[in-house]
């Protein structure tokens, strides 16, 4: 019984306008949110190429349509996520399990980096194709779309809970990041064709994150401000390696 009324007091807190006011007029909670979609953005770049080859084989006016259901599904999926994490993540070891989640995918990255391995986004569209096969009509493609927004979402909104544990916050920055996503993810993919440490940058942000979140875990908490600063460091960083590489060439 407990657990339902944990539920239910957490999905209650969408409708509480109150709090939307107290969250929307914090400075801090919209450096949150603004990092939330920069990170989605930075990461989600590929996987938006990975949707627009899911769509291709369907006539012209049926792509957007396809999309855009999957879209809808994509934000459902973000609202039942983040509702069930904010329970969750109050569990210690759930915490630890995200922590080491997020720890393992930055890490295979940089494994993957070193060995050379460019070929994660041909992988990902060509494991479209089986989808494609199995789900050939309309209706088949969109429930192909669907399942990869929400194997697409999972690593999103575990690095969100890393971030904040604000409803709010969540909420909004990753309604924002799957829009980002869908929106401009062409502006994302060029830029980082032309800056491809930003790339590297945001594996570097979720090692932060992984860190960040099992530090919680032993009570030991990193301030806003603390990874703000942290954060424009790395990023300020990328850009100058960026371009001390563009110089040494």
């Amino acid at each position: 019984m407990d657990i339902i009324n944990g539920f239910i007091d957490t999905y209650a807190m969408f409708f509480d306008w109150g709090m939307w006011v107290e969250a929307l007029s914090d400075p801090v909670n919209w450096g949150l949110i603004g990092t939330l979609v920069i990170l989605e953005g930075l990461l989600s770049a590929d996987n938006a190429l990975v949707l627009a080859v899911m769509v291709k084989h369907l006539p012209e006016k049926q792509r957007k349509k396809a999309l855009f259901y999957g879209l809808l599904g994509a934000y459902a999926f973000r609202f039942i996520a983040i509702g069930v994490g904010v329970f969750l993540i109050k569990l210690w070891w759930v915490k630890v399990i995200g922590a080491l989640y997020l720890a393992w995918l930055a890490i295979k990255y940089f494994k993957d980096k070193r060995a050379g391995n460019e070929e994660e986004t041909v992988e990902g569209i060509n494991k479209t194709g089986l989808l494609i096969r199995l789900f050939g009509t309309f209706w088949g493609t969109v429930v192909a779309v669907e399942l990869m927004d929400i194997a697409f979402s999972v690593d999103s909104v575990l690095a969100a809970f890393g971030i904040s544990d604000k409803v709010w916050v969540l909420l909004l920055g990753g309604m924002l990041g799957v829009l980002m996503m869908r929106g401009i993810a062409g502006v994302f993919i060029k830029l980082i064709d032309r800056i491809p440490e930003l790339e590297t940058s945001a594996y570097v942000l979720i090692l932060i994150i992984a860190t960040k979140m099992l530090l919680g875990v032993f009570g030991i908490h990193i301030s806003h401000y603390v990874f703000f600063t942290i954060l424009v460091i790395t990023f300020a960083a990328t850009f100058v390696i960026h371009f001390m590489r563009k110089k040494a060439k």
